[in-house]
C-alpha cells in the first residue's frame, strides 16, 4: 500500500488552529480555556475519540479507563486527543430495540467528524449495533479511523455450569417455564451469568461485528478476540491510540481498505465463525455506504463454500474467552487459508495475510481445522420463495437437523404483544409441527425490527418436552440465539409483504436444501388476500420515528436511510465553512 504522507500544513486540523485569523484566535484561545497551551496541539494532529461509554451500558462500563489508555497512545506518537461522548446503544436496556437507533448514531458519527476539527478519529465501542453504527458514520465521513472494540466478558458461572451470555438465558428461561429448575437456582443463573465488563461472550452480534471489522481492516490484527478484562486489551487500546496518528499522516482512510475482498473476507468470517445474523443487515449497510455492492446473494454463495470452524455458542459449545485462548481470529484466518484473500489491508498498513502469518490453533476443538469443521458449509442460508421474495435469512447449525425440510400448520401472531399474550395459553390451537408465525414485527413495523424472532416455545409444548419448532418473522434474533427461526422476512408485513396474509391453519413449507420459504396457498388466493388488505396506520407522528419511518430500507438493502447510503466522494469531501 503506497504511503502519502501529509505536512502539518495539510492537516484538516490547520484550517481551524494554523492560520492566523479572527476564527482561530477562538479556536486557539478557547482551547487555552481548557488547560492546553499551543505545543500541545500545534502542527499535530487532532484525534477525535468518540466514546459510547455510559452508565446505562454495561458493555462499555470499563471504557471510563480504556479512554484514558487511548489517549496516552495518541499523546505518545505526537498526536492532540480529543475525547467526544456519543449516543450509546445499550442493547441490555434500549427499548424498543438498538436497532431503531443505529441510523442515529451513525448520523451523530459522521457529523461530529465532519464539525470538529477532527483530522482522524478512534471509534470505541463493541456492544451490538454501535459497531455498524460507528462505522457507517465513519465511512460515509472517510477519514482516517481505528476502531477499539470492547472486547467479550468473561464466562458466567452457575455452581461450576459454564453460562454463556443469552444462549444460556434461553435455554434455562425455557426450564424454569416447565419447571425444571426452581426460582432460587434461576436467581442463582442471574447473579453469575455477567461478571464482568465487556460485551457477550457467545457468538453474538457483538463479537461476529467487532471481527468483521477486524478484517475490515479496522481494528488492529488479534485486539477482537481479546477478552475486555484482560490486561492486553489495555495495551492493544493504547496501540490503537498510537497509530491512529501515523495513521493520518499516511492519510490511510477507510477507502482505502474498503474493496469487495474486504467484505467478501468479512462475510466468510462471519460464516467461520457461524456468527449472528445481523451481520448480514449490518454488512450490507456498511458496503452500501461505501458505494460497494453487497448482497443476500452474495452471502449465500460464499456459504456454500465456508465451513464453520468456531466451536463457539450458540452453535458450538465453548465462548469467546476460550476462543482467544485458542489462537483466536488470526488462528482461525490463517485456517481459512485460500478461502481468505490475504491481499487486503489493515490499520496497521499491513496486508492480512502478513497479519495472520504464523498464527497458530493452541486448541483444536475450539478452533477446527477444514479437514475437521463443526459444520461443512451453509453456516447461513438465504431462502426465497413466496413468503420471502426478496430473501429471508436462517442458521441451520442452530436448528434441529430434523426441522431442516418440514411443512407444518401455521399458528399466526399479529404482533408481539398477541404472542406474548397468547404463547402459553393452554388453549392455544398448536402442535409440535406447527409453524410459529409473527409479523409486524420489521423495520417500520414493530418499529426498528427487533430481536423477536426466536419464539418462545408454547408452555404446553415444552412440557412434553418440545425445545424446537420452526418459526417465522420479519424479526431479527439475537446472534446468541438459536433455533429453526427463519428471518428477516422481506419485505416486511407492515408494508404488505406476504408474511402479512398467513392465516392460521396455512400450510408453510421450509426447504433449507433448495432455499425455499413458500406459503402453500395459491397465487389466485394469495392475490385476494393481498388486495383485501388495509395498511395499518403510521406508528409515528413527530421526531426521530417519523423520520426513520419515511426513509429506512428493508432488511436486504441494510436498513440504512435512503438519504444516507452511498454517498458521492464530493460530498464525503465536502467541508462545513469556518467563519
Amino acid at each position: 500500500m503506497s504511503v502519502r504522507r501529509k505536512t502539518a500544513e495539510q492537516l484538516r486540523s490547520h484550517r481551524w488552529y494554523g492560520v492566523n485569523d479572527l476564527r482561530s484566535f477562538g479556536h486557539r484561545s478557547r482551547t487555552a480555556q481548557m488547560g492546553y497551551t499551543a505545543e500541545d496541539y500545534r502542527g499535530k494532529p487532532v484525534i477525535a475519540i468518540v466514546n459510547t461509554w455510559s452508565d446505562i451500558n454495561p458493555c462499555h462500563s470499563h471504557f471510563k479507563q480504556r479512554v484514558e489508555e487511548v489517549k496516552r497512545g495518541i499523546w505518545q506518537a505526537g498526536g492532540f486527543p480529543v475525547e467526544i461522548p456519543a449516543m450509546t446503544l445499550s442493547e441490555p436496556f434500549q427499548k424498543p430495540t438498538t436497532m431503531l437507533y443505529r441510523n442515529l448514531l451513525a448520523m451523530e458519527t459522521e457529523e461530529i467528524l465532519r464539525s470538529y476539527p477532527a483530522d482522524g478519529c478512534v471509534l470505541m465501542g463493541g456492544c451490538d449495533k454501535t459497531v455498524p453504527a460507528l462505522l457507517m458514520g465513519a465511512i460515509s465521513m472517510d477519514l482516517p479511523t481505528i476502531f477499539v472494540p470492547a472486547g467479550p466478558m468473561l464466562r458466567g458461572d452457575w455452581n461450576g455450569v459454564v453460562l454463556g451470555s443469552g444462549s444460556d438465558t434461553w435455554k434455562y428461561w425455557a426450564e424454569l417455564r416447565c419447571g425444571n429448575i426452581t426460582q432460587e437456582e434461576w436467581t442463582e443463573i442471574e447473579n453469575g451469568i455477567a461478571r464482568s465488563p465487556g460485551h457477550c461472550m457467545t457468538m453474538g452480534t457483538a463479537s461476529t461485528m467487532t471481527s468483521a471489522a477486524e478484517v475490515l481492516g479496522f481494528i488492529l490484527p488479534g485486539f477482537s478476540s481479546t477478552p475486555a478484562p484482560d490486561s492486553r486489551h489495555a495495551q492493544m487500546a493504547a496501540l490503537s491510540g498510537r497509530r491512529i496518528v501515523e495513521m493520518v499522516w499516511e492519510d490511510l482512510k477507510p477507502s482505502d481498505l474498503l474493496t469487495d475482498a474486504s467484505f467478501d473476507n468479512a462475510v466468510t468470517t462471519v460464516l467461520a465463525l457461524s456468527g449472528s445474523s445481523n451481520a448480514v443487515v449490518h454488512l450490507i449497510a456498511m458496503a452500501r455506504r461505501a458505494g460497494l455492492t453487497l448482497d443476500l446473494a452474495r452471502f449465500d454463495a460464499i456459504a456454500r463454500r465456508v465451513p464453520v470452524l468456531a466451536n463457539v455458542r450458540p452453535t458450538g459449545q465453548y465462548l469467546m474467552e476460550d476462543f482467544f485462548y485458542a489462537g483466536g481470529l488470526r488462528a482461525l484466518l490463517a485456517e481459512l487459508g485460500d478461502l481468505i484473500d490475504g491481499s487486503t489491508h489493515n490499520a496497521n498498513g499491513k496486508t492480512l495475510a502478513e497479519n495472520v502469518a504464523g498464527a497458530k490453533v493452541f486448541n483444536e476443538d475450539v478452533i477446527r481445522s477444514r479437514a475437521s469443521p463443526l459444520v461443512q458449509r451453509d453456516g447461513l442460508v438465504v431462502l426465497t420463495g413466496n413468503l420471502a421474495p426478496r430473501g429471508a435469512v436462517m442458521k441451520p447449525p442452530a436448528a434441529d437437523p430434523a426441522l431442516l425440510s418440514h411443512t407444518g400448520r401455521a399458528v399466526v401472531f399479529s404482533s408481539y404483544d398477541d404472542m406474548a399474550a397468547r404463547i402459553d395459553d393452554p388453549a392455544l390451537d398448536v402442535e409440535p409441527s406447527s409453524v410459529l408465525v409473527l409479523r409486524n414485527t420489521g423495520p417500520i413495523g414493530a418499529p426498528g425490527m427487533p430481536e423477536w424472532g426466536q419464539l418462545p416455545i408454547p408452555k404446553k409444548l415444552l412440557e412434553q418436552g418440545v425445545r424446537d419448532m420452526v418459526r417465522v418473522s420479519d424479526a431479527r434474533m439475537s446472534g446468541t440465539s438459536y433455533g429453526a427461526c427463519v428471518l428477516h422476512v422481506t419485505p416486511e408485513s407492515y408494508v404488505g409483504g406476504p408474511l402479512a396474509f398467513v392465516r392460521d391453519g396455512d400450510l408453510v413449507r421450509l426447504d433449507v436444501a433448495a432455499r425455499r420459504l413458500d406459503l402453500l396457498v395459491s397465487d389466485e388466493e394469495l392475490a385476494a388476500r393481498r388486495a383485501a388488505w388495509v395498511p395499518p396506520a403510521p406508528k409515528f407522528e413527530r421526531g426521530f420515528g417519523l423520520l426513520y419511518s419515511q426513509h429506512v430500507q428493508q432488511a436486504d438493502l441494510g436498513c440504512d436511510f435512503d438519504f444516507l447510503e452511498t454517498v458521492t466522494r464530493e460530498h464525503r469531501d465536502a467541508e462545513p465553512e469556518i467563519h
